[in-house]
């Protein structure tokens, strides 16, 4: 506990996490509200654009909170990771740079024109600012994730005469393989996460029988899109992100599956215990070479084990690897399932009736986070003991001058604003829910 690096990789993991709760329901939300507006200027139906004025209340709620908790991240850099910051700032600083002063400025300036302007656009002109509010959002993350696939998979750089880091393909670098299949995966899931929150409000308001029309406008909407984009996180977007790990990081693959003695026809575990001490899976349920196909396309394909790997390249912590990355995918098998029986009650008609689906699609709504949060999880784990992978170590990135009781203070200081972050957007969340939608033509 008074080793400095493990505060400093348990403040930055527990304020990303934290922080990321918030932009992944906005980056969904996007591309909802987006929906929306397009339907209502098709039909010219008063219901769609007071379903999207909502989502644009809870949009700016949690675009507010994202950004006062992503603030400690860019800070961190500095203080908590210095030498990775002076060895990588050259590339790095380019995409954090692009996200700041071209995608998060975007983002907020037709946010305003979302909220506000709406009597002074005309239908068209609040569908395109909505619109480019979606690109906005979307282009921040894609600057996000291409910072996090350099980490993962650098490219397009050279290691200069003093050591640092020097960006030689600008192009290279931002088109990333690893960045496009991580890029594509993610944003595929906040959609989920933003899905299955617009068909829990319409559950919840449904059972509780207020705003009918809205409750209905939702629950179909969230349902549709929610089935939708949880098949697309599966494939192709999961599929090709699992290719990518096993191209590039079979080290990583490895220890996601607790898979330790190398082979083809490698089998996949759906159930089981890593025990990395007598280098087995407890208890497995498996499906015969289907790791194989999955990682290369082939039931014959060799995949290499841990043990094929010196132990001092392993993930630091393959049990907790190993367990995220069976609770997403766990969790997303569970959501497909969960979206295509309220499709299937939806189509049939029944849907707004059928109490325990109702119920079920209210509570369901903590599954998407679960998920993404151990997708990153699975991510950051499966990348150590490499700060960037394979050139700088975790242990050469930190801050030397920075001690672990400095960096503790400040972790209880960010859990203590977090808490009261926390109540705030509870309250101001509950408040809008209670409202419901609001319609301008029935203030006229």
């Amino acid at each position: 506990m008074g080793d400095p690096l493990f505060w400093h990789r348990l403040q930055f993991g527990f304020t990303a996490t934290y922080h990321y709760l918030f932009p992944q329901l906005t980056m969904g939300l996007a591309l909802v509200i987006v929906v929306l507006k397009a339907m209502g200027l098709r039909t010219g139906e008063a219901r769609y654009n007071d379903a999207a004025r909502f989502w644009i209340r809870i949009f700016g709620i949690n675009f507010a909170v994202g950004v006062v908790t992503g603030i400690p991240l860019e800070f961190q850099f500095g203080t908590n990771w210095a030498k990775f910051s002076r060895l990588s700032g050259g590339i790095i600083g380019q995409t954090l740079g692009m996200e700041g002063m071209f995608a998060f400025f975007l983002e907020s300036s037709f946010l305003g024109m979302l909220i506000w302007g709406e009597k002074k656009l005309s239908p068209k002109g609040h569908f395109g600012a909505a619109l480019a509010l979606w690109i906005g959002s979307w282009l921040s993350g894609y600057f996000i994730i291409a910072t996090n696939a350099f980490m993962q998979h650098p490219v397009g750089y050279t290691v200069a005469a003093d050591g640092t880091l020097q960006l030689t393909s600008f192009w290279a670098f931002l088109l990333n393989p690893w960045a496009l299949g991580q890029y594509a995966h993610n944003m595929i899931a906040a959609v989920v996460t933003g899905s299955f929150v617009v068909a829990a409000i319409g559950a919840f308001w449904t059972l509780k029988g207020i705003h009918p029309e809205q409750a209905k406008l939702n629950l179909r909407v969230g349902t549709i899109m929610g089935l939708i984009f949880s098949v697309l996180v599966a494939f192709p977007t999961g599929d090709i992100q699992g290719k990518l790990v096993a191209k590039y990081q079979p080290i990583s693959l490895a220890a996601m599956e607790g898979r330790f003695e190398s082979g083809p026809r490698a089998n996949l575990t759906l159930v089981g215990q890593p025990d990395v001490a007598r280098r087995r899976i407890e208890n497995p349920i498996q499906v015969p070479a289907m790791l194989s196909f999955i990682a290369y396309g082939s039931f014959s394909s060799d995949v290499k084990g841990l043990l094929e790997f010196p132990e001092d390249q392993w993930p630091q912590n393959i049990e907790l690897l190993y367990y995220s990355f069976h609770i997403m995918a766990g969790l997303g098998t569970i959501m497909i399932a969960l979206m295509g029986l309220a499709a299937l009650l939806l189509w049939k008609g029944r849907l707004d009736t059928a109490r325990p689906m109702l119920w079920v699609l209210m509570l369901a709504f903590p599954f998407p986070y679960i998920a993404t949060t151990a997708g990153w999880a699975v991510a950051e784990f499966g990348r150590q003991p490499w700060l960037i992978y394979g050139v700088l170590r975790t242990v050469h990135g930190a801050s030397p001058t920075v001690n672990a009781g400095h960096t503790a203070f400040t972790t209880l200081g960010f859990a203590g604003i977090f808490v009261v972050l926390s109540v705030l957007w509870l309250f101001l969340i509950g408040r809008e829910i209670s409202h419901g939608p609001v319609s301008h033509t029935s203030k006229a």
